[in-house]
């Protein structure tokens, strides 16, 4: 895909005296540049379009946008003349901190040129400043860009645009985001512009295992020459695990590693600063807490940083990293990107971070430099994440990075960017058709489909054209805009692909913010319950509308708020390498620390090759229970847990109940089966797999909780206007009535479809579970018999336990299985 860059209007670059400076700017700094950023200045320079991967604070910024200051440079551009490079990224903090690195550079290169940061943490006022007068370069977020799109003048505020930038692509895509993002590129690519103004587009992304794909989706409309850049260099880094002094023979998830606290602090006392990720807000939360009750001379120097924290306090936060303020933050994958901390030299990760890419993306925020080594601790949460720990390894070593799968046909986005184009300048069908098909996403769109869309957007569908609230464009000559300013105002407030349970703004008595909860948590409390937010103990006073009152609280116990998404499913990669490593002595520290855990484990069972699948049986008090270990990550294992129960039920009415895990899971059922004898082979079969999945679950019920979120997308739920949000119950309540009535009266309904096929591929990861059955199918099966738990099955009978038992009933009879065991 490299292509050679070709010179436009015979202007050298390397004997220009743009180059100079460049070199003459590096030099004073006693920089010299990669070969990489060499590379992909005379690429941007010249006009051609390309991908750059290279690892984490390399210079990747520097790359892309000293090629586009020079030609600037070159060509004489003046300053205040309009927008001419646009820096779009996926997170607000990695926005800010471009925002401000940009600023530093350009009085030194090309004085009189403005930066502008335009987010949704942009004040009203600024984006009034920035409308009268754009900046010559802007840092802003997909959704914000969209806004700008519903604009009538996008087209002048855009039209001198000469270089385009997709930051942190990996993260984008593989999402609705990434689509949004795209149809953006489209707008841009197919905008008629001035002779002299033709736009360079470029993206930057961390390692992928499909980056050729990943650049083929950024470009798709931009036709013209195309390179992806692979930088020269190797980011070296050096991983450590806290191995527990006692690895427990019998271990389950649910302790949130805070056993290890005490040699997790002697890594924070031993480091200059250090970021503390973990997977979940909650677990941020209580690690937070737990630290200042363990080691109270930390307050002060720690912070907490999350997505549900006041903005106010977040930028607090990550100013204070910058500045070198902070000994600890205790953070999630809000702090995930490629913000420049470079006081941070250690990264501490609480827990499987379940996926190669994200273990090196929180790894590279420490030693963010060139030359720097990223030093990165593992700490185990229970004993078996140190086979994960192990495989991170291997994955390093063997550079296994993960792919991101690209999102087709996503109507309801689809249906949501023709609203906002149809808010400003609004569009005519055919133009739009072709823009839409010059993209990834929707190159495959059919004319039919594009008619439903128009039709469900100018009559609300078949099923709803009775409805005159569905009705919301109008086609006059040919023109398609929105029907009315009230329709207009309503779109511009909820453009985006991000949906969550509605939240709830916790506020104190006196009024000021302290961030989010969810909607179903703080519906559990009433006044007088503690919980905790922000690493602050608060009191519930009161909940008015969607605002929740509260004040500080001395009580030492609170309840920890959960967000949904927090369940995160290990990667195909990670699987491949644990099923690979299971039955050899790795070579590994960790692999040594399992030995004695994995020998427990052949003793009672087995330990299953990488071509075979491990069922193991047992009977006790409980019922029967079979558990299953494909290692295929927890979504896998409960499409195929809801599947193969399913089947089993097919032969002999009986109902099961089913506990997953990254490993495997548990089918409980009290009538005893001969399953030692049953084909196994069969039931795992791909035969009318789709089929026989959507019968195994409610699907029905499930599909309608995904049509919620695309029904809110599409605009078809109108989620209210700010600080009179609609509850959440009031959401589901609405989108339940539409899934009703394509169900009944228009099942051919390309959102109804959507929904299903979003099941599929995203709840059950559908794909991946086929590839899994296909490899059973073709391996090997191992059915042990079994007279007590194994280290394997253990975590899975306590997750089954914890569904219905209290959290003191379970720690006493988990006490009592393991000393049960152990005689």
């Amino acid at each position: 895909m490299v292509e050679k860059a070709e010179k436009v209007k015979n202007v050298s670059f390397k004997q220009g005296p743009a180059y100079a400076r460049l070199m003459q700017w590096m030099t004073a700094g006693g920089k010299n540049p990669f070969g990489f950023q060499e590379t992909c200045w005379e690429a941007v320079y010249y006009g051609n379009h390309g991908l750059l991967n290279a690892p984490t604070g390399y210079g990747k910024t520097y790359a892309i946008l000293l090629g586009a200051l020079a030609r600037a440079m070159d060509e004489n551009l003046k300053a205040s003349e309009g927008l001419r490079l646009l820096w779009i990224t996926p997170l607000r903090a990695l926005a800010k901190d471009l925002h401000r690195a940009i600023g530093e550079l350009l009085p030194e290169l090309l004085p009189g040129f403005t930066v502008g940061l335009r987010t949704g943490d942009t004040s009203d006022s600024e984006k009034k400043k920035q409308d009268k007068k754009m900046p010559d370069i802007l840092v802003s977020t997909p959704e914000s860009m969209q806004v700008l799109l519903s604009r009538k003048d996008h087209p002048e505020l855009l039209g001198k645009l000469r270089w385009l930038v997709v930051d942190e692509w990996h993260e984008l895509l593989g999402s609705k985001r990434g689509v949004q993002t795209e149809l953006f590129l489209s707008r841009l690519a197919h905008l008629r512009r001035p002779a002299d103004s033709p736009l360079c587009c470029w993206g930057i992304s961390a390692t992928l295992g499909n980056l050729e794909e990943a650049a083929s989706v950024l470009l798709s409309p931009f036709p013209g020459k195309k390179e992806l850049v692979r930088a020269d260099v190797k980011k070296e880094l050096d991983m450590f695990t806290i191995i527990p002094a006692e690895v427990e023979s019998y271990p389950w998830a649910g302790h949130l590693g805070l056993k290890m606290l005490p040699p997790v602090m002697e890594v924070v006392e031993s480091s200059r600063t250090s970021l503390l990720f973990t997977n979940t807000r909650s677990q941020a939360e209580i690690w937070y807490q737990a630290i200042l009750e363990a080691y109270p001379e930390m307050a002060g120097l720690m912070a907490l940083h999350h997505g549900a924290i006041d903005r106010d306090l977040r930028n607090w936060v990550e100013d204070s990293l910058h500045e070198g303020k902070l000994k600890l933050v205790v953070t999630t994958s809000s702090l995930d990107l490629g913000v420049d901390f470079r006081p941070v030299d250690t990264v501490i990760q609480i827990g499987s971070p379940k996926g190669v890419a994200r273990f090196l993306q929180r790894a590279g925020r420490s030693g963010h430099q060139p030359g720097a080594r990223s030093r990165i601790w593992f700490v185990p949460t229970h004993s078996l994440e140190l086979a994960e720990a192990a495989a991170l390894r291997t994955a390093l070593e063997e550079n296994h990075t993960e792919q991101r799968e690209p999102v087709l046909l996503p109507f309801d986005v689809l249906l949501q960017y023709a609203c906002t184009l149809a808010c400003g300048t609004g569009f005519y069908a055919d133009e739009l058709f072709a823009e839409l098909r010059s993209t990834h996403a929707f190159q495959d769109l059919h004319p039919e489909e594009f008619q439903q869309c128009l039709f469900l957007l100018t009559h609300g569908g078949e099923s709803l054209r009775a409805y005159d609230e569905y009705k919301k464009m109008i086609c006059e000559e040919g023109l398609y805009r929105l029907a009315s300013p009230l329709l207009i105002k309503r779109h511009r407030m909820h453009i985006g692909t991000i949906v969550s349970d509605a939240a709830i703004k916790v506020k104190f008595l006196g009024g000021s913010f302290i961030g989010t909860v969810e909607e179903w948590f703080i519906s559990r409390l009433n006044p007088g319950d503690v919980f905790t937010l922000a690493g602050k103990r608060l009191e519930l006073h009161s909940v008015q509308g969607m605002e929740a009152r509260v004040k500080l609280s001395k009580k030492k116990k609170s309840q920890v708020p959960a967000w949904m998404g927090g369940r995160i499913s290990f990667s195909a990669n990670l699987g491949n390498i644990l099923r690979r490593q299971l039955m050899t002595e790795g070579p590994w520290e960790e692999n040594r620390a399992l030995e004695e855990l994995l020998s427990i484990q052949k003793k009672h069972s087995a330990l299953p090759a990488e071509d075979e699948l491990l069922i193991e049986h047992l009977s006790d008090r409980d019922g029967h229970h079979l558990f299953i270990y494909p290692f295929e990550g927890r979504l896998v294992h409960e499409a195929m847990a809801g599947l193969l129960a399913w089947r089993l039920s097919r032969q002999t009415p009986l109902s099961f109940s089913m506990a997953m895990n990254d490993y495997g899971f548990e089918l409980l059922c009290e009538q005893e089966l001969p399953f030692e004898t049953m084909d196994w082979k069969a039931l795992f079969s791909l035969e009318n797999l789709n089929a026989h999945l959507l019968q195994s679950i409610n699907a029905s019920e499930m599909a309608k909780r995904k049509f919620r979120d695309i029904a809110v997308i599409s605009g078809m739920v109108f989620q209210g206007f700010p600080g009179r949000e609609k509850a959440n119950r009031h959401l589901q309540s609405s989108s339940s009535l539409l899934f009703k009535v394509f169900s009944e009266f228009e099942p051919e309904n390309l959102l109804y479809r959507q929904a299903f096929r979003e099941l599929l591929h995203d709840q059950f990861e559908e794909g991946r579970l086929r590839a899994a059955l296909q490899r059973i199918g073709t391996g090997k099966i191992l059915f042990k018999k079994s007279n007590q738990y194994t280290p394997l099955s253990f975590p899975l009978k306590v997750d089954s336990l914890r569904q219905s038992l209290s959290s003191e009933q379970l720690e006493d009879r988990i006490r009592k299985m393991k000393l049960k065991l152990i005689a």
